[in-house]
This record gives structure tokens, sequence and C-alpha cells, in this order.
């Protein structure tokens, strides 16, 4: 019910004018538990104020009202207070909110204050979401989300870190969002932690459940030592280097560091071998001071690498006691004695000279010096050169009479180089000498000689290496105007130039791939090889122009990641760098063009050579070729599958699947191509997808491996994991699963294998396809794509500097060979040099036309000389 409210009358002094003015309005309060809340007002001028709350107005003995006067303007000022209970409150909860207001009177007229809302303060006990204990790596971001309990007033949030408050000022790495989730930028170690998120109000303050924040490390391997000296002073050891995992080291349990913390590698040190005298020589005859003498040499063995050398006197003198020794000065006799020997001799030698005169007359003047070499292949028949056309006498042949020259040879094997001129090719003396004396060696048919200089020679430590079988070897009789030997199915070949020869003589030149096992080709460190090895020869032979070996590699060629060498092996038997490639060569001997699959090396002196490289980066990569066999029939339960994992050159590829050949295995789908990276991980297959119904895997692992050295040193060519299946059923013929090769963090490849046991798969169909195969050697004109007239009058014509640059210079620009114009010229004949390449690089399938067109463009060669069929080529 409306209570009734008197008014007074109002009090003296009041300006009549004004309205009551409030200098205190009631605030929002809370109610905390129980306790009573005091509203207050105060106005000016004023007669009455009563408190209005929601509606109502408060009873007049609710109100304690205080009378004064403002001092300032002397009017009245009157200041009202009431007290709000809980009760009061909780009577319209749920309904609406509990308000109060402020009514003043005065003679003027009223004024209201604003609204006082009143409520009861509260805190839940519970959280809406509550912080959670992680572990993060260093430096990650992290964030603690917290949402507090309801209440009224709102919960305010901080947070503890063990229970010390976190302060975002103090702290750039700690932020607070709005909705009160605690940020850390970047995770340190010492953010590892117990948080705790606080929310308090003017009721009541709230823990949440403290979450355990781990600030982990993973471990990074420190860099490798050196490596260690070898583990024995003689023969072969090992040498090690290790890391270890400090970079950093692992902490709050992060993860250790994968991969190898020591790494081995073969060593071979050279054994000290002490010298030792030979026998004593013969005494001397009685000298004149009644003496004579014996020496001796420290030569069985002489010393090296470091062995001590021979004690004792190298010479040896006594007194003569015979009556051979004489002090009387020679008489008259004895001075025409030997004045009478002098010239019969002298005669006796001008008599000889005259002979050979003769002989060489009646021979035509052709010089039989021949390096033979047939005693490489007792079973084959030496190449005949191509004759010449009858309507082109410029095309010179030579068709040796092999049958009946006979010639003498003396002297050493490898021509010693004295000093850094060039070296000379001799004159004969190819072959070393064989035991004392002179030897004779006929010139006839290798098959009927063959046998014969295998057993002369077989003393010969260096020919002993080379292998007997007719497979990888490939061997011709070639005089000035050169040819090419081809070893079939695996991109091997020797190019010897026109004039490469000299004149009148006739050289019998092999070419031979080794198996790795067959040579012994030590490696360092991280050096790998990255081709076959190759020999060609008579060893020691050095030509007037450089012949071009070409042969393939398996490395993914950059400055930044190789360093690449050039490796030949000496006649003692060890292997030397001639060549560093990407830098300027040393010697003019060798040269040595990169490409993207093979390599073409220039070389003036035949021998043994090998492509190896050592990496400058774990970025460098070599490329491995997959290859999957399987047996073509399965007579048992039981089924193998062997995945190779071969280094990509054809050589390689063409030894196992003549290997597979004989095992009876069939090739599953193509060869894949991985790219194998210096990272010092292993590699991994595995199989996956096959039907479980049909077959069961006897693989005990999930997966296979082999050893990162193993694949890496290229010393091992047949590497290969096998899969053992099993078939359920005997009548299973069927077989589909993936096969997966992948490098521990790196690439890798997959093979889907889908196939019938049963089906024959050809291999030829898998061979690359060689134009070799019918002619391992070509002898003259036959085995160059340019025509020899034709290419004499290219290379008078751009061997002469040209007035606007149209020489030599300009056709290596046109045909992409501007990066080797140094080694080009270098050559008394440039323009020779780059018809060389092009030879060795586009035989058989080389495109005349594009040459053509190329010399054209130089402006000094007719493109019209290569208007030739391929039948006059």
């Amino acid at each position: 019910a409306q209570q009734s409210v008197t008014v007074a009358n109002p009090v003296s002094g009041a300006s009549p004018d004004l309205l009551p003015h409030f200098q205190l309005e009631p605030e929002d309060v809370y109610i905390v538990k129980n306790k009573a809340v005091s509203l207050a007002c105060r106005a000016t001028p004023a007669t009455q104020i009563y408190f209005k709350c929601n509606g109502e107005w408060v009873h007049q003995g609710d109100h304690v009202t205080e009378h004064s006067t403002d001092r300032g303007t002397g009017l009245p000022v009157m200041e009202v207070r009431i007290e709000v209970t809980r009760q009061q409150v909780e009577k319209i909860f749920g309904l609406e909110e509990y308000w109060c207001q402020c009514v003043a009177w005065s003679s003027s007229g009223t004024t209201k204050s604003q609204k006082a809302f009143v409520r009861i303060a509260y805190l839940r006990k519970n959280f809406e979401q509550e912080p959670t204990a992680r572990e993060v790596s260093i430096e990650q971001g992290i964030v603690l989300p917290c949402r507090p309990p309801e209440g009224i007033p709102p919960a305010e949030v901080e947070w503890l870190r063990n229970e010390e408050l976190v302060d975002p000022a103090l702290d750039a790495n700690v932020y607070v969002t709005p909705e009160h989730s605690l940020v850390l930028r970047q995770a340190r170690l010492a953010d590892t932690a117990n948080y705790t998120c606080v929310a308090k109000n003017i009721v009541a303050r709230r823990r949440s459940a403290s979450a355990a924040i781990t600030v982990y490390v993973n471990g990074g391997w420190s860099t490798w030592t050196q490596w260690s000296g070898c583990s024995t002073s003689c023969g072969r050891g090992w040498q090690k280097r290790s890391r270890t995992c400090t970079n950093p080291t692992p902490l709050n349990g992060g993860a250790f560091c994968e991969g190898q913390n020591v790494q081995k590698t073969a060593c071979t040190t050279l054994c000290p071998v002490d010298g030792a005298w030979s026998e004593w020589s013969k005494w001397s005859v009685c000298g004149a001071e009644c003496t004579h003498w014996r020496s001796r040499e420290c030569s069985e063995p002489a010393p090296r690498n470091g062995g001590r050398d021979c004690h004792g006197p190298e010479l040896d003198t006594r007194n003569c006691t015979s009556e051979l020794c004489s002090h009387a000065a020679p008489g008259a006799e004895d001075v025409a004695l030997y004045v009478g020997l002098v010239a019969v001799a002298v005669c006796l030698v001008l008599l000889l000279l005259v002979g050979v005169l003769v002989y060489c007359r009646k021979k035509g003047g052709l010089d039989a010096d021949v390096a033979d070499s047939s005693i490489l292949t007792a079973g084959f028949q030496p190449v005949s050169i191509k004759p010449s056309k009858a309507d082109n006498p410029s095309l010179l042949t030579i068709q040796p009479d092999l049958s009946t020259a006979t010639m003498t040879y003396q002297g050493s094997l490898c021509p010693r180089q004295d000093g850094p001129a060039k070296l000379q090719l001799p004159n004969g003396h190819l072959l070393s000498p064989l035991g004392a004396g002179r030897h004779t060696l006929h010139h006839s048919s290798p098959a009927a000689e063959g046998a014969d200089f295998v057993a002369r020679l077989s003393t010969q430590s260096y020919f002993r290496s080379l292998p007997r079988g007719t497979t990888n070897m490939a061997y011709g009789t070639f005089n000035f105007l050169g040819g090419r030997l081809m070893i079939p199915n695996t991109g091997i070949s020797l190019l010897i130039p026109p004039d490469a020869i000299p004149r009148g003589k006739i050289y019998e030149v092999y070419l031979t791939l080794h198996k790795q096992e067959e040579v012994r080709l030590p490696l360092a460190g991280c050096q790998t090889l990255l081709s076959p090895i190759v020999s060609c020869g008579p060893p020691g032979v050095l030509l007037t122009r450089p012949a071009i070996l070409a042969m393939g590699h398996c490395v993914e060629a950059s400055a930044e990641n190789w360093s690449i060498r050039l490796k030949k092996q000496s006649c003692e038997g060890t292997w030397e760098d001639v060549l560093q490639l990407g830098t300027e060569p040393c010697t003019e001997l060798y040269y040595c063009q990169l490409e993207a699959q093979a390599c073409y090396i220039f070389t003036e002196q035949l021998g043994r050579f090998a492509l190896v490289g050592e990496s400058l980066s774990m970025a460098a990569s070599k490329r491995l070729k997959l290859v999957l066999f399987a047996p073509a029939a399965c007579p048992s339960l039981e089924y193998n599958i062997r995945v190779y994992c071969l280094s990509d050159t054809q050589d390689v590829l063409k030894e196992v699947i003549q290997l597979e050949k004989q095992l009876g295995g069939q090739l599953i789908g193509a060869p894949r191509v991985l790219h194998f990276k210096d990272s010092y991980h292993n590699l991994r297959l595995s199989i996956h997808d096959m039907p479980s119904s049909l077959w069961k895997s006897k693989l005990l692992a999930s997966y296979q491996e082999i050893p990162f050295y193993h694949i890496w040193s290229g010393l091992q060519p047949f590497l290969h994991c096998t899969f053992t299946l099993e078939r359920l059923s005997p009548s299973t013929c069927e077989l589909a699963c993936k096969i997966w090769v992948w490098q521990v963090e790196g690439d890798g490849q997959s093979f889907t294998v889908n196939f019938n046991i049963s089906k024959d798969t050809r291999f030829s169909d898998w061979l690359v396809p060689d134009s070799e195969v019918g002619a391992p050697a070509l002898v003259g004109p036959s085995a160059f794509k340019i025509p020899f007239l034709i290419r004499q009058k290219i290379i008078s014509s751009l061997d002469p500097p040209g007035t606007r640059g149209a020489d030599w210079r300009t056709l290596a620009q046109k045909l992409n060979l501007d990066s080797h114009l140094s080694f080009f010229a270098s050559k008394p004949s440039p323009t020779a040099m780059i018809l060389n390449l092009w030879e060795a690089r586009h035989f058989p399938n080389g495109n005349l036309s594009q040459l053509a067109a190329a010399v054209a463009e130089v402006g000094k060669q007719d493109g019209a000389l290569f208007a030739v069929s391929e039948a006059e080529c």
C-alpha cells in the first residue's frame, strides 16, 4: 500500500527559486553474506528527502536524517541514510533487480537521484575451465586457458608460477589475454614450473588445480671430431671419428640424437720395409795399385715407407796378391793391340748399319714398331682396318702385314716423367723387359700367338690384374687413322682420334671393365666411388693427341656439394689424383668433361682410371638404381623377392641382369632412381599391402636396413635385400603388394608389385639399347661420323683466329662447350678437340645436320660440305 508522506514546512532561509541539487547520490552496493548495506544521499537546498526502492517509498522511520548548512552558499543541506538487508533483496530475487532512488523536495519542486542497485555478492567454487599439464619443446609457444567460476561481481584473475605472482609488466615473454589465458610467447627452460589460475572478488578467492609445464630440449649432434690415426702401423686397419649429443644436450625428457655417434672407415698404412744388401758382385780385375774391389747395393729390398737403411760398407777392397798386379806402364805393343781392336769394332758397326738400311728399304719404308697387347685376349681375332675407297684417295688406310714383321723390344713399361715438360712418345720400347736379355715378339694372329704372349708375360703384375674373360673387354689394332673401342651395354668406350698414333706405327689397344672385387681402390673419410673402374692400354703409352675415355657415373654433381677427382693407378699400383674437376688442371695430360650421367676423360697416357668424389655437405647425393627380381617359377611354398640397390651406371645393371639370368629370376617392373644423400642415415626397405589371406611374410621386423657406408662407399656393387614370402596355398599364383624403399629422414620410392608367378619377363627388354653390341671395335673412318676430308677442312678453317671471332671459339659456343675454352686453347688444334668430343658424345646416333648448321653459323665453313650420305660416312 502506498504510504503517505507529510511534507513539512520549508526551512527558513531556503531559496524559493532553486530546485534541489544532489551533492551525494546512492551507488551500487553488494551484500556480502548477511551484512546489511547502507545507502546515502545528500541534497541542497532541500526541505525533504526520501528513498524509493523498487517503486515503493521507504517508511519514514527507516530513514536517518542529518541537517546542516553549506558554508559557501548558506543554503540548507539535508543528508538521508537507509539500510537494506539481505532479506529485503531476496524477497524480489528472480523477479527483477533490487534498486533504490532518492527524491528531494524544495519549494520550487522535486529532484530524483540515480538508481542504485543492491545485489547479493557470491563466487562459485568450480572453475569453468582449468589449465592442464603440458610438455613442450624449447622456444615453442604455450597457451594456458583459464575460465574463472561464475560470481557477482565478476571475479578478477591472476596467475601464479610456483606460488609466485606472474607479472606481465616485468616479463615481455608473458601476457594474459582478455579471456584470462596465460600465453608464453617462447618457452624457456626457466618456464618449467607449476602454474595456478587464481580467481577472486569481494566474497571469496578460488584456486584452480596446478598445471605442470615441462619445457624439454631435444638433443643435437656436435660436429665430428677429426679422423683418428689408423689403428695399425702396418697394413689394413680402421680409423674413426666421433660426435656427442651435446649441441644441445637433451633435457627434461627430450629426444636423444638419432644416428651414429661413431663412424669407422678402413685405412691402410704402408708397412715400413727395411733395406737389405744384395749379393756381392764379383771381384774386379787387379788394378795398377795392386787392389781389386767388389760392391753391393741396398736393393733387396730397398728401404721404403720409413724403413731402415742397410748397415755396413757398400764397397769392399783388398790387396791383390797374385801375379796380375803390375806397376809397369803399358808398352808400345799393347797400344797397337788396342788400336787394332777398335778399328775392327768400327768396321763391324758400319756393316751392320748398311744391312739395316737395305732391309728397311725392302720393306717399303713401313715402320713396324707395334705396341702389342694381344697377350690379354688369347681368343680374340684382330680387327682389320677398313680399306680406303677407290674414289677417295685422301682417306688413307694402312693394312699392315703382321704375319712377317719381327721387332725387338727392350725397355720399361711405364715411361718416367722427370719434369713438368710434356712426355714424348718413345720409339718402340712399350713393353717392359721379360727377364734379362733381349726378346723378340712375332706379330701374327692372336688366336695362334695369344697363349704364347700370356705365358711369356704371366709374371707381369699389371697384366695379372686384368680380367681373362672377354665379356667386359674390347680389343683392336689401330694406326694413325684412329678408331673406337666399346664394351657393349656398359656405356664405356675409348675414342682414338686421327693422328693420335704417330704415322708409321701400329698399336694394339685394349679396353676393359674391372669388377670392383678385382681391383683394390682405397677410399678415405667421406670418399665414394662414382664410376666403374676402367683400364685401357697398353699402359704407359703416350699419344700425340688425347684419346677420349667415356664412362657413366652416379653423382648429382654440384660445386658446393662435391669435390670430384679423377684417379689413375700408377705403375707401382698406387692410386694418384691426376685431376680435380672444377679447378684448373695441373697437367695437360688429362682433362674431364662431366655431364649429367656420363664423363668424358681426355688422356694422352693410357692406364687405369676411376672417378672418386668427396662430399662437402650433407646435401650431396648419389643416384641409386632400385631393381626388383623374383623367380620366374615357384616349386615350393616359399617365394623370394630381391631388391637391388645399385649405383646408377649401365655396367652395374648389366652385371646384375646377367647374375639374375643364372639364378632364374625375372625383372619386376621398371627400375627406379633414388637420390641417396650423405646424411649418415641407412636405407630402409619394407613390404606392404600384401593379401594376408593368400600370403604371409617371414620377415620378423617391420623393415630391413642396408647400412649407410655399405652404399656410400660404392665398393659393394650388388647390395640387395630379400623378402621371403610364403604362400598359404599351393594354388596361389598371383601376388600383389607394395615395396617401399627410403632413406631415413629422406626421400623414398615405392614399387607396386602385381604379377603372375608363372609369367616370364624377357631380360633383353630392360637392357639399355646400345649400338655397340655388334661392333666392339671400329677402325679408321668407320669409327667416326664426320668424314675424314670434311673433318680436315673444318679444322683448317676454324683453327686460325677469325677477324670477327668466327673461329673455333664460336663453334664451341654453338655446341655448348664454351666452358672448356682454356683446355681447347692449350692444344695444337682446338677444333680437333671439339670435333673429337662431339664424336665421343654423339656416336653412333649423332645428327650431322645439326653439326653442319653450327659450322655454317660460324661463317667460315660451308654447311654443304656435310651433304654426305650415311653410307659415305
